[in-house]
């Protein structure tokens, strides 16, 4: 039977090994051992972060694909395939392989950026999601300009406002680029109510992401400018009528930007039968034809119900190319007018030459100087005498394609 003093014996150290002194320098290796071991942990940690972040980029990036080619598909269900859409069909898949080198680019930053806070919940519809652009300093607050895209009220997307954004954050602008539901999902009062819904989110909360609340400005490209200029129009007939349900006013904004947009409805039926888009199913979007005048701006702003909204509108400027087939550039001439007429101050400025995808894809990725880049930035800090001074001597924006891709490009162009 083992005693007491056996006991003691076997835990004491063997007679043959030295023991080892308590020293500084046996602490200090044990400091650096432990420091290494939290080190290693430390580096596992920030590893397993980046994979995370990795997975999910990549299934944002699936996601966001598989919308896409949904979106796309259902363009064609919808417009029908026969010979002439075949060939636009295959005019369209070169024109974008022809700039593919700059969409690619975007693309990356657009998913792997920290600067872009992506699919921001603002509503409790589908497709009530919204990308925010960043700039790199916020450190105070900065102009916003709320963007919503075109897409033939079929295939509007948030993303494709990715060039816009990415340039305008590099001048210290932040961006929202606003989804909305399009059709079959939703008609033209669905698109309305997600921009203005859209609109109101921002307002009431971008201070929380460094933007201005006072230096918010709106704009529509495309079907996106017809949305958002529906959009105004109808918060100005619930400011007129006194509504209690109104979450932001029209005087909130600094400005609006209508770029290639139609604004008549009336004018516009033909003209999209005739390129391709079904009277049909354009009738059905614009939920009959009974409502073609009530979702024509142009129409609308002539409405003696809102003579005592029009002091609170924010100056207008409609910008269109005269090289625009899609939507010809006299939509913009007549809507300029109307708004004049009405007492709002409007301004028209035509780019000659320009076609519809112009002043939107192809001159942005050519780079260097911009028109209408250039038009939008003073626009924005026109009260800003620092950032003017700064644009003044902003290096030239960098090119994403080459030019003889952009020519090519510009020549098979089906818009």
């Amino acid at each position: 039977m083992a005693t007491l003093s056996d006991h003691r014996r076997r835990m004491l150290p063997p007679e043959n090994v030295d023991a080892q002194p308590i020293t500084s320098d046996s602490v200090s290796n044990n400091h650096r051992t432990t420091h290494r071991r939290d080190a290693g942990n430390n580096g596992l940690r920030h590893r397993l972060v980046r994979q995370e972040s990795l997975r999910r980029n990549i299934e944002h990036v699936a996601a966001e694909t598989y919308l896409v080619s949904r979106l796309a598909f259902t363009l064609l269900r919808y417009l029908g395939i026969g010979y002439r859409w075949i060939t636009q069909l295959l005019a369209l898949g070169c024109y974008a392989m022809l700039l593919m080198p700059g969409f690619l680019q975007v693309a990356y930053y657009y998913f792997f950026t920290s600067k872009v806070k992506r699919s921001i919940v603002y509503g409790d519809q589908p497709r009530n999601r919204l990308d925010l652009y960043l700039p790199a300093n916020i450190g105070e607050p900065k102009p916003v300009l709320i963007f919503v895209t075109g897409g033939a009220w079929i295939i509007g997307y948030k993303a494709w406002g990715s060039l816009l954004g990415l340039q305008l954050a590099e001048r210290g602008i932040m961006v929202a680029c606003i989804d909305y539901r399009n059709f079959p999902q939703g008609t033209i009062s669905d698109m309305v109510n997600d921009t203005s819904r859209g609109i109101s989110f921002i307002i009431n909360n971008i201070a929380n992401y460094g933007g201005d609340p006072n230096r918010i400005y709106l704009m529509g490209q495309s079907a996106g400018a017809h949305i958002s200029s529906c959009a105004l129009l109808e918060q100005a007939a619930r400011e007129s009528e006194k509504e209690d349900s109104v979450s932001w006013s029209i005087s909130q904004l600094k400005a609006y930007l209508g770029l290639s947009g139609g604004y008549n409805l009336l004018d516009l039926v033909d003209h999209f039968h005739n390129r391709g888009l079904d009277r049909s199913i354009f009738l059905s979007i614009m939920e009959g034809e009974n409502s073609l005048k009530e979702f024509s701006p142009e129409i609308k702003i002539q409405d003696p119900c809102l003579k005592s909204s029009i002091p609170h509108f924010p100056p207008v400027y409609l910008v269109h190319g005269t090289a625009d087939y899609s939507i010809p550039s006299v939509a913009s001439e007549r809507f300029a007018e109307a708004l004049k007429k009405a007492g709002v101050r409007a301004e028209l400025i035509l780019y000659e030459g320009k076609t519809h995808t112009d002043l939107f894809l192809q001159d942005p990725l050519r780079g260097g100087k911009d028109d209408l880049f250039d038009l939008a930035v003073a626009i924005m800090h026109s009260n800003d005498s620092d950032a003017l001074a700064n644009d003044a001597i902003a290096p030239p924006r960098r090119r994403f394609v080459p030019e003889i891709l952009l020519k090519l490009a510009r020549k098979i162009s089906p818009f």
